[in-house]
């Protein structure tokens, strides 16, 4: 049996989908705050058990039989996000789980200047603690957030945003396809595995190039001081604490955080992943749509 948290959200939904490619059914469960939301899949022949990491008990019963588990990590910050993974981790070892699994993302480190990776460093020290096998999926930074950050240039052509570095933006669907492969392969990694990146990394002055492609029109790229851009974020609505983290983005950026590129992505899915400018141009073309709040998990 493999578990998945977090299956309705925009990741965890992907993997479920994958797993159903390459097991039975009933081989696959899901543990969510809304079971309703995830009808769909009990109807397939998913296991749907309700799951919250405010409940710990809720969580035990959820993870019921695990031989893995996928702990997707969640979107909150600092101590409240540590402290459900906390939770949810040591449900697991309550309830026998053989394997922990768990999103992390590439970068993750104690000293890191975005709040998110010191988050998941924590947690993998959590996963380190419990003597149970575990994997980090290193996973490379969503392309849904460059994403995000590009949607108000797609009118004014003006890709406007804080000095920042080159980032390995990589697909939600290439992740998704690669947490499946690991999971049906158990033992493949042990402890953090190597990032799991897109092809390139590219900061905004080579994003803007690609957009500029992909729309067939020029845009241009303006750095903003960090000052302005926490100014504007919050005359716009964004909460102050927010704003904070995604300056954080930039500054990990510019301290080469997010730079690496490695081939582990593309040799568990058997090809090269999403290039930015064909998840660019599949974004533009279909619409954004419903993106993951930044800072995205």
């Amino acid at each position: 049996m493999i578990i998945v948290t977090g299956a309705t959200g925009k990741l965890g939904r992907r993997v479920v989908e994958r797993l159903l490619e390459r097991v039975p059914a009933e081989r696959v469960g899901v543990s969510v705050r809304d079971p309703h939301k995830a009808q769909d899949l009990a109807d397939r022949g998913v296991r749907v058990r309700q799951g919250s990491f405010d409940d710990p008990a809720s969580l035990v019963h959820a993870f019921e039989d695990a031989e893995q588990l996928l702990l997707v990590s969640l979107d909150r910050s600092g101590e409240e996000c540590v402290a459900g993974h906390r939770t949810a981790i040591d449900a697991a070892v309550k309830a026998g789980v053989g394997r922990i699994l768990y999103t992390s993302q590439m970068g993750a480190a104690h000293d890191s200047h975005f709040q998110p990776c010191r988050d998941h460093a924590r947690t993998e020290d959590l996963l380190r603690a419990t003597g149970l096998p575990w994997t980090a999926l290193r996973n490379g930074f969503y392309a849904a957030s460059a994403l995000q950050f590009l949607e108000p240039s797609r009118h004014s052509g003006d890709i406007a945003l804080p000095a920042d570095g080159p980032v390995a933006w990589t697909g939600h669907d290439d992740l998704a396809e690669a947490t499946a492969a690991i999971l049906t392969d158990e033992g493949r990694f042990e402890g953090p595995t190597p990032p799991l990146t897109g092809p390139a990394a590219l900061d905004f002055d080579a994003v803007a190039e690609l957009a500029a492609k992909a729309a067939r029109r020029p845009f241009t790229r303006t750095v903003v001081p960090d000052d302005t851009f926490r100014e504007q974020a919050v005359a716009h609505g964004v909460p102050a604490p927010v704003a904070e983290l995604m300056l954080s983005i930039f500054a990990a950026a510019r301290h080469g955080e997010f730079s690496a590129v490695d081939p582990t992505l593309g040799e568990l899915i058997g090809r090269e992943p999403a290039g930015f400018r064909a998840l660019l141009e599949d974004s533009w073309t279909e619409g954004v749509g419903e993106v993951e709040q930044i800072p995205a998990r």
